[in-house]
């Protein structure tokens, strides 16, 4: 009798545990942006966080989406594909209203369907964003539909998926490297970012998740390791950029 009440409990509990672990890879994806929103709102100033970064994640968790159709996995981690991309276009509207309002002369419209590489994803109207991932989900269900039963091309969208959102650092590095200074990007964010990935690569690794997404996590909690180096070594530039903006 004692043996099927601790069994059951133990049943319990692991199923408890699951389910926390499965919410907190859903909220915790998301969590990090939150102070980078706050600090973006506060100050009105979005030129120190790279919509590129938003880019990488939103193209990455389309692919994720597409890859769950070809290769079922957890389904906590098909929810946080979606939450993830409703939060990037909620960053994005809210970084395209900010430096539109920060124009001093009115410069001329940039939109999706000027089709100027100059200026890919750098438009000025926040429709252009979702106009342009509408046409590349639309083109790979389309092309996931016509090879779904062709296994090397399912590994290839779960391989891409990941390895794309692992360098989602990447732009946020060279924005970093561009301005010699982290002024505007929030370091909680980042700190956020990097535990979560450990976080996320360990739950990929105990949860028996594909390769693709384990070995890529590890290549994504490097990248964080980077930005926070970055951090660190444009430390002074950072505050004097902080006074200037204060007008200190």
């Amino acid at each position: 009798m004692d043996w099927i009440i601790s069994d059951e409990l133990g049943l319990t509990v692991g199923h408890l545990v699951g389910f926390g672990a499965a919410g907190a890879m859903i909220i915790g994806g998301v969590a990090p942006y939150i102070p980078q929103y706050r600090q973006i709102k506060k100050t009105q100033d979005a030129e120190g966080f790279s919509l590129y970064v938003c880019l990488a994640l939103l193209i990455a968790n389309t692919l994720r989406i597409l890859f769950w159709f070809g290769k079922r996995y957890e389904l906590p981690l098909l929810i946080q594909s979606i939450v993830m991309n409703v939060t990037m276009f909620v960053m994005i509207h809210l970084c395209v209203s900010v430096r539109k309002k920060n124009q001093i002369i009115r410069a001329r419209e940039r939109i999706f369907t000027d089709m100027e590489r100059k200026y890919f994803w750098a438009w000025t109207d926040f429709q252009s964003y979702v106009d342009c991932m509408l046409v590349f989900s639309v083109l790979g269900a389309a092309v996931t539909y016509l090879l779904i039963e062709f296994s090397p091309f399912v590994e290839l969208i779960g391989f891409m998926a990941v390895f794309t959102e692992a360098m989602l650092g990447a732009p946020q590095i060279a924005k970093n490297l561009q301005n010699k200074s982290t002024e505007g990007m929030s370091v909680s964010m980042v700190i956020m970012w990097t535990c979560g990935d450990i976080f996320k690569t360990a739950y990929f690794i105990i949860r028996e998740a594909p390769t693709q997404f384990w070995v890529c996590g590890g290549l994504q909690v490097f990248l964080d390791v980077v930005i926070l180096f970055q951090v660190w070594l444009y430390r002074h530039n950072t505050a004097a950029a902080r006074r200037l903006r204060r007008g200190d």
